[in-house]
């Protein structure tokens, strides 16, 4: 089984509380470094890693400084980064970065049963990019996992958080997993894993190597067409009336009338 760990950069969560309002839109002058909901998918590769065996491997979107999500990533223990990068990605949205991620994985290997991701990112918040990856792929999709209970060759077992309590869900793998802060504690790198990641060498796949769709679903282009797309609902003209009636009990029978005189009732 080889487990896929989806990250990307975002700013330090540490200093975003410098951050003053008139900052906002500009450089924000934050270090940048691995999303810090995707630590808690990365550590959870490893955990699996531990409990089942198998390959892990982490793949990011970006420029050349995006090499250090993967840096982190395998300083914390993971076996191998991969960085996806070409003009053509530019500004591509969360279903474009999405489409990008899903080429890649389908031309990793067959052995590819999870696909991990962080909740969301600290920077856009959304959350797409996971559920995005999964219809794509047209793998299920869990989001909110806060404890991976069992796997096997067909199935993973895995404990969701939701406003109403917590719920148990059997998927069937290939899946994608979008994880929780619930799910784990992000081990700190050593200097052993800190070493092999400053040593080691990130391929960079760009448009040309991956097996991406026609017309492209990714770049500035791409996500400008959608948003052109996405109009207004038409205006509706509503009038308020206000029931006859000296009392309320008055006004609530002169209110089933002209329900029931409307057939809404």
């Amino acid at each position: 089984m080889k487990v896929v760990v989806c990250v990307t950069l975002a700013p330090d969560t540490e200093q975003l509380a410098e951050i003053e309002p008139e900052d906002v839109g500009g450089d924000l002058g934050v270090t940048m470094v691995l999303n810090a909901w995707d630590e808690f998918a990365v550590e959870e590769a490893l955990l699996l890693q531990e409990r089942f065996g198998g390959e892990t491997a982490a793949l990011t979107v970006g420029s050349d400084e995006s090499v250090e999500a993967l840096k982190r990533a395998v300083a914390m223990g993971i076996e191998e980064g991969i960085r996806l990068a070409d003009p053509a990605f530019q500004g591509s949205d969360a279903w474009g970065t999405a489409a990008i991620l899903a080429a890649a994985i389908r031309q990793m290997s067959d052995e590819v049963r999870l696909v991990l991701a962080g909740r969301a990112s600290v920077d856009g918040g959304s959350g797409l990019v996971g559920a995005g990856l999964a219809a794509t792929l047209g793998w299920p999709y869990v989001s909110a996992v806060s404890r991976i209970l069992e796997v096997t060759d067909t199935h993973a077992t895995v404990r969701r958080g939701l406003d109403e309590g917590v719920q148990t869900v059997r998927v069937r793998l290939p899946a994608v997993l979008a994880v929780s802060k619930e799910i784990n504690e992000p081990r700190y790198p050593n200097f052993v894993g800190i070493r092999k990641a400053s040593r080691m060498e990130y391929p960079v796949l760009t448009a040309a190597d991956l097996p991406l769709p026609g017309p492209a679903p990714y770049g500035e282009s791409a996500a400008r067409l959608i948003w052109a797309e996405l109009q207004k609902p038409p205006r509706r003209e509503v009038r308020c009336e206000m029931m006859p009636g000296a009392t309320p009990v008055e006004q609530a029978a002169a209110l089933v009338e002209r329900l029931v005189a409307d057939k809404v009732v």
